[in-house]
């Protein structure tokens, strides 16, 4: 491989290493704020955890989506559901994040990630529809099992990405088990 190329691809790890020190809302069961790698690390175990039930769903493009969903936030940090507004049109802040963060490497590889964060960011496929449902469940499962202060606004968690888990019998399903819990927490 080209020692120019080579040395981008380096460049953009040591660059995305900031999303592990990039903090999000949720808190772990042991009380600290949880990284959105940590955040991506899980939402991949759970596409290879429920792999078998989702049949056509192509698993090495699910794991990418899901890698790459969150990337851009090694940039500016995530911001929370509830502190997204009309105002801010996180989308396109986010894709401008990751077009600055993909500068490093060869063109060919900038597309192929801009591309596949497109995807999931317009959920165009079956895979990207998966990534997305996948994506709120694991935030919501979060928000029920980590140490979380008295302010949490469990009840903003009820509707909280239906669109997107409510489409498949599964991801559904997984869905109303998390909310049984969200709903407890929420009559605390």
């Amino acid at each position: 491989m080209d020692q120019r190329k080579l040395e981008g691809i380096l460049k953009f790890f040591k660059n995305s290493e900031q999303l592990k020190d990039t903090t999000r809302s949720a808190y772990t069961s042991k009380g600290r704020h949880e990284s959105s790698a940590e955040h991506s690390w899980r939402l991949c175990l759970m596409a290879v955890v429920l792999e078998k039930e989702f049949q056509g769903i192509d698993i090495g493009k699910l794991l990418k989506l899901c890698i790459i969903h969150d990337l851009s936030e090694a940039i500016n940090g995530d911001i929370p559901a509830v502190d997204q507004t009309i105002d801010i049109n996180k989308g396109v802040a986010e894709r401008m994040d990751l077009e600055e963060l993909t500068r490093p490497l060869s063109s060919e590889l900038q597309k192929r990630i801009l591309s596949l964060w497109d995807e999931y960011e317009n959920a165009k496929s079956p895979e990207a529809k998966l990534a997305k449902a996948l994506d709120k469940l694991e935030t919501l499962l979060q928000h029920t099992q980590g140490r979380n202060p008295g302010n949490i606004d469990y009840q903003f968690n009820m509707n909280y990405g239906k669109q997107y888990t409510d489409y498949d019998p599964v991801t559904r399903q997984l869905r109303a088990i998390i909310d049984i819990e969200t709903k407890k927490l929420a009559e605390c």
